[in-house]
């Protein structure tokens, strides 16, 4: 890929960060000026190169909703290739032709059509022969050219796929396991064929080329390879491909196979076509699949081993899944000793007991699975109590599948997003606890509460042997925990998760209250809706959570470990009170806004987000700017000052 298309799509990475933080979340990470300068040298390059990828902030591909999706007939129906597992079949099939290997990779094949350097149309391929156009959605796929340079009719296929990253995120999205997506495939075409389109962008659907059907007026030497590489050079993305011949075909087979355990696309194996495009079409096709290629299967490799323990995981939907630990065997290049079992239905079809002797896999080479059970001595033991919380569980029935759940409102696991928000930066910033450790920690039953965070030393020997941590890690995530005990008051209370108390809230708070935890914990509505920027709203959901018995308890508990911090406050350093800043674009003096928005709550005064009529000062950097803050400041009389001029002030 040439070094002008890398930078166009940097360009529209970062262009569209900006404007999504910009009108999704009213954030500035860039000034206009800048903005406007990436915008004009993206125009350049797309002017130059002929190309504008779909997704370019430089257009604007309206949402269209359907009553359903027309089918079309293809022009040129669309055979399926004969399939193999043995590498060796792939050299007696070259022969002496040279041939291009590549990824098959696991989506919806997708044929575009392309008029006048336009995409005019996108079809399915559906059963080979009928498909479903699906032109409105094409067009919000993330990498996809909307124009290209080359002005003749082009028709290629390709694959629609979701990357393995992208449907992580997806489903760590869904709360309930029943919901979540089975895989990137099944996702992906239940994407691609939405009715609405504003739903397959939000699914960051890629097209990874593959094939050229026709290109009026191009040579290609009648070679394949070089019909891919014109693909690329045009602006498409295309799939990874290597000429081989049956010398060569086995080490580059080896090559795939060692990439596809760190792949990020889905692929379900490789396709080896004739480079030879002549030669190919001259052998025709059997009444099932054209004779110029062959799909190469990953043959998976099954190890022999025992169940040792059935894991019983406890997830933040209640649901608690069962995971087979089993005696660790070398499966595609490494060692695998725990596999997903879903849920109890699966058991059950399998007669799965500890001590049975099992056969293991990985799907696609990737995913562990149980393949059989040859000693099938049936389910045992399924527990009766939650691993984390100790409360009762219930097995439910759903559509046939029968799963465990923890029904405790209260379980720990179920808390994780108060855990997370606990550790995190603004609260007690605890370096090496991300929310995967705190999800083992809970479902583990080493954390039920927050107190429990800083008393994690006692499973030391468990934690060391755990998967993703080690001695070293272990040591660190002491030292931070150490260091964490010494908090400020405000800190303490923004981390117990108070609805709506955010921590310039909890400042105001016990700043007015003295900083006392006690006065804190016991105050009234009265008093709070006193304070400055605190409501009817912040003050019940307050007065509301020290109403509950079981959050003095936690804060209680909290007590008895960390340590509060006093801030001293000096008569000088309340030189700001009373006054009402507003903070956007990039600064210079300081790491970040957040760290002059600190100093101005430690003189006295207050940080908001948006300009109005109560805003003392701008603090801008480009007081020239065509910002919407920099207009509502001018329009409101607000001076625009610089950080310079900010720190003349806070100096005199």
């Amino acid at each position: 890929m040439s070094a002008n298309m890398n930078r166009m799509k940097e360009l529209i990475e970062i262009l569209n960060q900006a404007g999504k933080a910009y009108y999704q979340e009213s954030l500035e990470i860039m000034s206009n000026l800048e903005y406007d300068k990436l915008y004009d040298e993206l125009l350049e390059l797309e002017k130059e190169m002929g190309i504008t990828l779909a997704n370019s902030p430089t257009i604007h591909v309206g949402y269209d909703i359907l009553s359903a999706l027309p089918k079309e007939m293809h022009d040129n129906p669309m055979l399926s290739l004969d399939k193999t597992k043995e590498v060796d079949r792939l050299a007696v099939f070259l022969d002496n032709q040279k041939g291009v290997l590549s990824w098959k990779l696991d989506g919806l094949t997708v044929v575009l059509t392309y008029d006048e350097g336009i995409l005019v149309k996108a079809v399915t391929r559906g059963n080979g022969e009928i498909g479903e156009v699906i032109t409105n959605n094409a067009k919000t796929f993330k990498n996809l050219p909307f124009n290209i340079s080359y002005k003749g009719r082009l028709v290629l296929r390709g694959e629609a796929i979701i990357k393995y990253s992208d449907f992580e995120k997806i489903n760590d999205c869904i709360e309930e396991v029943e919901g979540k997506y089975k895989n990137p495939r099944n996702l992906c075409s239940g994407s691609v064929r939405q009715l609405n389109n504003e739903i397959t962008a939000g699914r960051n659907v890629n097209f990874y080329a593959f094939a050229l059907i026709t290109a009026d007026g191009i040579e290609f030497s009648n070679s394949i390879a070089k019909q891919l590489d014109w693909l690329g050079q045009i602006g498409f993305d295309v799939v990874e491909h290597i000429i081989v011949d049956n010398e060569t075909v086995s080490d580059s087979v080896s090559y795939f196979a060692d990439k596809i355990t760190h792949y990020d696309l889905p692929s379900d194996g490789l396709v080896l076509l004739y480079d030879d495009i002549k030669y190919g079409v001259s052998l025709g096709s059997t009444s099932k699949f054209p004779r110029n290629g062959i799909a190469f299967k990953w043959a998976d490799e099954i190890a022999d081993t025992t169940l040792t323990e059935v894991e019983w995981s406890p997830s933040r939907t209640g649901l608690i899944n069962p995971v087979a630990i089993f005696e660790p065997v070398e499966l595609e290049g490494t060692t695998v000793s725990r596999a997903s079992l879903h849920n109890i239905s699966i058991m059950e079809e399998l007669e799965l007991g500890i001590g049975d002797s099992i056969k293991v896999y990985k799907a696609n080479m990737i995913i562990p699975q149980v393949a059989e059970n040859i000693t099938r001595s049936g389910v045992k033991d399924i527990p009766k109590t939650c691993p984390a919380c100790g409360e009762t569980t219930e097995i439910k029935q759903d559509n046939g599948t029968k799963t465990l759940c923890c029904v405790n409102p209260d379980c720990s696991v179920k808390s994780i997003k108060l855990f997370s928000h606990f550790v995190g930066r603004n609260a007690f910033n605890i370096d090496g606890l991300s929310e995967e450790s705190l999800k083992k920690f809970a479902s583990h039953g080493f954390i039920k509460e927050l107190a429990d965070i800083f008393k994690l030393s006692r499973y030391e020997d468990k934690i060391v042997e755990m998967e993703g941590f080690g001695r070293k890690s272990f040591d660190n995530l002491m030292v931070s925990l150490d260091k964490a005990k010494r908090v400020t008051l405000p800190k303490l209370i923004f981390s117990l998760g108070i609805s709506n108390i955010g921590l310039s809230n909890a400042k105001m708070i016990c700043k007015q209250l003295g900083n006392d935890i006690e006065q804190v914990r016991n105050a009234t509505k009265e008093e709070l809706v006193l304070i400055d920027g605190v409501g009817d709203v912040i003050a019940d959901a307050f007065v509301d959570y020290f109403a509950n018995e079981r959050n003095n308890e936690i804060l209680d508990h909290l007590l008895q470990i960390v340590e509060i911090e006093i801030e001293n406050v000096s008569e000088v350093a309340q030189i700001l009170v009373g006054k009402v800043f507003v903070i956007t674009g990039s600064v210079t003096h300081f790491s970040n806004r957040n760290e002059v928005k600190a100093l101005i709550e430690k003189l006295g005064g207050k940080v908001t987000g948006s300009v109005t009529g109560n805003t003392d000062y701008l603090i801008n950097n480009d007081s020239m700017s065509n910002s919407s803050k920099n207009k509502k400041a001018k329009q409101l009389g607000v001076p625009i000052i610089t950080e310079e001029e900010f720190l003349n002030l806070v100096e005199k």
